[in-house]
């Protein structure tokens, strides 16, 4: 697969994002990791110790035929909050912050007249804060972080956080939701 396939998001915690992308058709895998730091080979623990400047991100692979880069950032600015610096909700600090790491000028360009679109319709109360930056390098999460929302749904922050994110994709994106016999990513 191409780069075209590929976006590399930070919009709070990895968790929420991988679950909602699971269910989004088109897409082929995400992974959880860390971009946009300083430290090579972060942690989970240093990470969220907020001295590496890595944000938690979901690498996001998709098959361009079938839900374009365009679709994959719809979803993002639909399920966080664009508009909070280094926050999202009760989760606090620069790996919480909303960040689009680009893999191209394409993307660069395409993030970047969304976000004015976003801006010029009045979406959001406030001002979008999203980052639009290149991807220097993705550093793939702790095993444990894979697949986390469907392994512990009934963990509590699953329950109060990811839930309900999920839940508003699936009425938000109806027509990007994956089919219910579609194998979601990672089986």
């Amino acid at each position: 697969m191409t780069t075209s396939g590929v976006a590399t998001l930070g919009g709070g915690c990895f968790w929420c994002l991988e679950a909602v992308y699971e269910q989004m058709r088109g897409v082929v895998s995400v992974e959880s990791g860390y971009s946009g730091g300083r430290t090579d080979d972060p942690s989970y623990e240093s990470v969220c110790s907020g001295v590496t400047g890595h944000a938690e991100v979901v690498q996001v692979r998709f098959d361009p035929s079938v839900a374009g880069y365009r679709d994959v950032l719809e979803v993002f600015f639909g399920i966080h909050d664009p508009t909070t610096k280094d926050r999202q909700g009760s989760d606090i600090g620069t790996q919480y912050r909303s960040a689009i790491f680009t893999h191209g000028e394409e993307q660069a360009s395409t993030a970047r007249e969304l976000i004015a679109h976003l801006e010029a319709e009045g979406v959001f109360a406030d001002p979008i804060v999203t980052e639009v930056q290149p991807l220097e390098r993705f550093w793939p999460a702790e095993d444990y972080h894979r697949r986390y929302y469907r392994r512990n749904p009934a963990q509590p922050y699953c329950v109060m956080v990811v839930g309900p994110k999920v839940g508003r994709f699936r009425e938000r994106f109806g027509r990007l939701l994956r089919d219910p016999g579609e194998l979601s990513p990672g089986g």
